[in-house]
């Protein structure tokens, strides 16, 4: 079997475990753009959520996975509400996010944290970031 074979068959397996996990079908996406005009985020991530979609449907998952992206949703809903497909973009957001933590790779190291910072923090946030951002 060559490798380009390997490549597509493990971005395929991606893609489905995505669909899998969020209960979205991203091909469903026409690529409007709206998510990503009223996504409050879009402006700090590296790939909004338009893009996100774009290489998720090409079985581009790892760059997606490898951005900043998905931890920067804020999981409003917005997008979600002006989607003309009614495609859920937080739930594909939250699946690329359990993909990552799932592999016990954490997005922050609660002992990096500045114990000023931590005593300054309401705990509500810190058990919110930590439940979104930890395995």
């Amino acid at each position: 079997m060559s490798i380009t074979i390997l490549l597509r068959a493990l971005d395929r397996a991606m893609q489905e475990r995505v669909a899998e996990i969020s209960g979205q079908n991203v091909y469903k996406c026409m690529q409007c753009g709206t998510c990503s005009s009223v996504c409050p985020m879009s402006g700090d991530m590296e790939i909004t959520p338009r893009q996100a979609m774009l290489l998720i449907q090409h079985g581009l998952v790892d760059p997606v996975l490898s951005s900043r992206t998905p931890w920067l949703c804020a999981s409003c809903h917005t997008c979600q509400v002006r989607c003309p497909r009614g495609i859920e973009v937080t739930r594909v957001m939250e699946a690329l996010r359990q993909i990552v933590l799932r592999e016990n790779r954490d997005m922050v190291n609660p002992r990096e944290i500045p114990a000023e910072s931590i005593a300054e923090m309401p705990q509500i946030a810190l058990v919110a970031g930590f439940r979104k951002l930890t395995s």
